[in-house]
């Protein structure tokens, strides 16, 4: 009898431990992340400095073997422009600023996210009124502002005058995809072959607020990543105006148009917010970047134990 058994419970044991994880289930290691005890490892320089405070989404990359952050630093008793600042470290958690900054000061540039290309690097940033635009720089360190980006509908007719800010890029198979927040009120994509004028996939957002409380008043996407063919968006929510205290949270999607939240959202609390997660010589670290820098691991992890497998992408495909 107990041989029977066995022969009968062994094929559904063995069906079970193949199947598929359960569709709500997220990447454990992409939702449970733990502060490191060293936060904030970046922050205004305070004083009378150009950046006195640092504001919105810093962006980070990873190469050949250092940290590189850009960031926004604004003084409002020296000037009302925010400013575009570089720090560098190559630990990721203790960071010296760049003696030339702010490396660039001829317009405002806030909420920034940098791509790698071949030839060098463009970044998309909030302008002043949240317009967003575009720089290009061979270095990393001297920009070019080209201008304001070129959105249009999905019948190619302008966007409605407003803002369109926290621009995030992703590059793949030669298209570029543009996603954008207007008063945060939604993020709506939109596609270029040429980096010049973009054109929306649909003139609904593609990630709307609500229904659950804690983005039911906010939502803004700061990054994409692709693992194991699946994107991931992290992106920070609010659940009431005037705004109080800002989270981070993210949403998965198979072709980047229909996207799913996470049902334990938000993945971090505590007003830690404009989050980018970094991959380095020991792993994965998620940054948020507003009000301060903060690191976070995967819950379990400890900085230098652990090895990079998957890469976040942060240049063409």
């Amino acid at each position: 009898m107990a041989k029977e058994t066995a022969r009968r419970f062994w094929p559904l044991l063995l069906l079970l431990l193949a199947a598929p994880a359960p569709p709500d289930e997220f990447p454990k290691a992409l939702v449970h992340w733990k502060p490191i005890p060293a936060n904030p490892v970046f922050k205004g320089a305070g004083s009378d400095a150009w950046d006195r405070k640092i504001r919105e989404r810093g962006f980070i990359l990873y190469e050949q073997g250092r940290y590189r952050l850009w960031y926004t630093g604004y003084n409002d008793d020296r000037s009302p422009t925010r400013f575009l600042g570089l720090a560098s470290s190559e630990d990721g958690v203790r960071w010296e600023r760049d003696p030339r900054n702010p490396i660039f000061d001829r317009s405002w540039v806030e909420d920034v996210c940098v791509v790698r290309l071949s030839d060098g690097y463009v970044m998309f940033a909030e302008g002043k009124g949240d317009i967003a635009h575009q720089l290009t720089s061979p270095d990393g360190v001297r920009w070019t502002d080209e201008g304001p980006l070129d959105v249009r509908k999905a019948d190619g007719a302008p966007i409605t005058p407003g803002p369109y800010g926290t621009p995030t890029a992703w590059y793949e198979g030669g298209t570029w995809h543009l996603f954008y927040e207007r008063g945060d009120q939604g993020v709506w994509l939109a596609t270029s072959k040429d980096r010049k004028t973009f054109k929306n996939v649909q003139d609904e957002p593609v990630l709307a607020m609500g229904p659950a409380p804690y983005d039911q008043a906010a939502v803004a996407l700061n990054q994409i990543i692709k693992r194991n063919g699946v994107y991931y968006a992290f992106y920070h929510a609010n659940s009431q105006r005037p705004w109080k205290d800002w989270t981070t949270c993210i949403a998965r999607s198979r072709d980047l148009v229909h996207w799913e939240k996470y049902r334990g959202n938000p993945i971090i609390a505590d007003n830690c917010s404009s989050a980018v997660l970094v991959t380095g010589p020991t792993g994965d670290r998620l940054y948020t970047m507003h009000p301060d820098v903060k690191v976070f691991l995967p819950d379990g992890d400890t900085l230098g134990e652990r090895p990079a497998k998957d890469r976040a992408a942060n240049g063409p495909r």
